[in-house]
């Protein structure tokens, strides 16, 4: 076995295809296969099914995927011993959150660890969980609900969370505003997907990508929209804006998810997101 040899099983594993794990990896997609062949054929085993979807693991490669990824976290670790190079570690969130909630992990981490570099990607939510998953990102912040990764209503794969922080939803309005139109976040988003559930999918809907363009369009009376407490709290208290009665209280848990053979390396990072 060689280290990338492995490095393109883990990566064709993560993607689901030769041609996504070429894309990860920065090589041509005859470079991978042949990685990917040549480790099969050094084990004696076949480690993907094959089939007109992509590549999905087979009995041997499920066994194989952990080990794997801990015989390159590893190699990874020596390199940074031997070399005297600052540990890094990156943690993507969603927009909203990398602007409001990573600046204080940032400053937590820095007073625990001062020799670890902490870098920060901005991420819609299903790249970012590939990304958790695949170890391009060491650990993701999101939004969701209920006792298991997923609940609000998308697929979380198989990681580990924990629940930092409880996020209040409101439905607010302009004092006055008597409109119909609902402002919402793209499909796929979890305000979106958090108004879904609460108010369900009919009516007139307007759709922007930020909160922020959404709670401008508020506070000028187009409509009313489900937005977190930490955008809208400050015009709640000064009263621009005022929450409209729903039906059941709404709130959202703010998650960090990681790969569960990665705990150990992100023990760190991992305090300080949930401090």
């Amino acid at each position: 076995m060689e280290l990338r040899q492995l490095r393109a099983f883990v990566a064709v594993a993560s993607a689901g295809s030769v041609t996504g794990a070429a894309s990860l990896l920065e090589l041509s997609p005859a470079t991978v296969s042949e990685h990917v062949r040549s480790l099969e054929s050094s084990l004696g085993v076949v480690l993907f099914e094959r089939k007109p979807t992509g590549m999905a693991l087979a009995e041997r490669g499920r066994l194989l995927l952990p080990e794997a990824r801990r015989l390159l976290d590893q190699a990874e670790s020596i390199r940074r011993l031997v070399s005297d190079e600052r540990t890094r570690f990156t943690v993507g969130a969603l927009e909203t959150l990398v602007a409001t909630r990573l600046p204080a992990v940032v400053a937590r981490l820095g007073d625990r660890r001062p020799d670890v570099d902490l870098s920060v990607r901005s991420l819609m939510r299903q790249p970012l969980l590939r990304a958790v998953a695949d170890g391009s990102l060491d650990a993701g912040l999101l939004l969701d609900t209920g006792t298991t990764l997923g609940t609000l209503g998308f697929d979380g794969g198989d990681l580990s969370f924990v629940d930092i922080e409880t996020v209040r939803l409101h439905l607010v309005a302009r004092p006055g505003y008597d409109g119909d139109a609902l402002l919402v976040t793209p499909d796929g988003c979890s305000f979106r997907m958090a108004a879904d559930r609460l108010l369900g999918t009919g009516g007139r809907r307007l759709e922007f990508d930020s909160v922020s363009t959404i709670r401008s369009w508020v506070a000028q009376g187009l409509g009313v929209a489900l937005l977190p407490d930490f955008a809208v709290g400050g015009d709640l208290a000064d009263g621009t804006l005022v929450a409209q009665p729903l039906a059941e209280r709404a709130e959202l848990a703010l998650r960090v998810v990681w790969r569960t053979d990665r705990e150990d390396d992100l023990r760190e990072v991992l305090y300080a997101m949930a401090a």
